[in-house]
């Protein structure tokens, strides 16, 4: 049974249609006392019918329900049992070799996921896509750092790209399979974008040895940290953002 005040979790569980009738009941009484609470997760459900609407235009790939997230969690369970099947051939390897760089990308090979998916998605989803609501701007009070760390306990810092002429502009929280998740839009004085998006390691405590991979036309700088794993989304052939990835790639 949820308790009150409710979790982030519970919060994303409401918006996402994943409460049950008790716990639906609950949160929107409490709601009924939380007006600004209620404007927020209002506007995070408009988010997502804009995000499914925006997914079906003819600017977008053709849609996949395979990216869809439920589709994603449900895969990720489905695939659970595959993953503790191959643990054991991983310590065997691991054993022989010692290799743990090779491990973290056989285990991802294996799952057949691409690391940081999800920070991919969330760079198309809402990184450039001005009119979706924000968790956190530069209009509020304190900075992104530390609107982050409410989140996310011994996260690594959020990385410096300013040299680059990149600076934070907007936060948004949201949620994968194992639990919290956030982005931070970076944006220069060109309306350039790039993303950082921190999320807890995957199944099995899935962390990740630091790695680039291109997608589409997104470029993904991915590593992990403090617990938690973390990727910064770009265009991939944008000579303006070449500097920011380089500046990234110095020592974290």
């Amino acid at each position: 049974m949820m308790t009150l005040p409710p979790s982030e979790r519970d919060l994303h569980a409401y918006v996402d249609g994943q409460l049950n009738d008790a716990d639906r009941q609950t949160m929107e009484t409490y709601l009924a006392t939380k007006p600004e609470l209620a404007q927020q997760l209002l506007a995070w459900q408009r988010d997502a019918q804009n995000l499914r609407a925006s997914l079906s235009g003819e600017l977008h790939r053709p849609a996949n329900p395979d990216l869809d997230p439920t589709f994603i969690r449900q895969r990720v369970r489905r695939s659970r049992s595959r993953q503790f099947a191959t643990a054991a051939v991983l310590l065997i390897a691991v054993g022989v070799g010692g290799m743990s760089g090779w491990q973290a990308r056989e285990m991802t090979l294996v799952s057949g996921v691409q690391p940081m998916a999800d920070a991919v998605q969330a760079y198309r989803m809402f990184a450039v896509n001005d009119s979706m609501a924000s968790d956190w701007n530069t209009d509020k009070p304190n900075n992104a750092q530390v609107w982050l760390d409410k989140h996310f306990a011994q996260a690594n810092r959020l990385p410096d790209l300013a040299s680059a002429g990149f600076k934070p502009v907007s936060g948004r929280l949201t949620s994968t399979e194992q639990g919290a998740a956030a982005m931070v839009v970076y944006k220069d004085d060109e309306g350039r974008t790039l993303s950082f998006y921190i999320r807890p390691p995957g199944p099995n405590n899935h962390l990740l040895a630091p790695g680039t991979r291109r997608d589409g036309e997104l470029e993904a700088d991915y590593w992990s940290g403090g617990g938690y794993n973390y990727a910064v989304v770009s265009p991939a052939d944008d000579p303006a953002v070449k500097a920011a990835r380089q500046a990234l790639r110095q020592p974290i």
